[in-house]
């Protein structure tokens, strides 16, 4: 999984997302669809640009940080990209960040956090809301832990 991680990542550059152009998402299928961030030393210009993007295009949206060595990280994303998750988080689309790399960017944009994954609401501005959720059990049930937690994200809060 490691693998395709890098993968992905340097296919994001790739495809020129390292420009902070953000044209390139996937899956159409309606489910949850991860966009790939760049290394950058100010992410919240373009997570507005991505919560802009997703008011226009009827998604719902959130920052997700994890890393590539993070178990529960893994057992979400091959969940998300196999489908399994699209009807318990539909229209969900995942600015993905990688902890390690990213780290200094996201404390100052206000999306620090003590464990991964993290998801996170993001502001019109780009800057967290302070909503958050942060870390998960190891193992398949990483799954049935967060759905519902990322769900009561994705609520209006109370």
């Amino acid at each position: 999984m490691r693998a395709r991680l890098v993968m992905l990542l340097v296919l994001a550059l790739t495809l020129g997302l390292a420009s902070c152009k953000s044209d390139a998402s996937a899956p159409a299928r309606g489910g949850i669809e991860f966009v790939p961030a760049a290394a950058m030393p100010d992410i919240a210009p373009w997570v507005a640009s991505e919560v802009a993007r997703a008011d226009k295009d009827g998604k719902r949206i959130l920052v997700y940080v994890g890393a590539s060595w993070c178990e529960p990280c893994e057992i979400f994303h091959r969940a998300a990209e196999a489908g399994k998750l699209d009807a318990m988080l539909p229209k969900l689309r995942l600015l993905a960040f990688d902890s390690d790399r990213d780290h200094d960017a996201l404390i100052r944009a206000g999306y620090g956090g003590d464990m991964i994954p993290l998801f996170a609401e993001a502001r019109a501005d780009g800057q967290a809301s302070g909503r958050i959720i942060q870390g998960s059990v190891k193992g398949d049930a990483a799954i049935t832990d967060l759905t519902p937690r990322i769900n009561a994200l994705l609520a209006p809060p109370q």
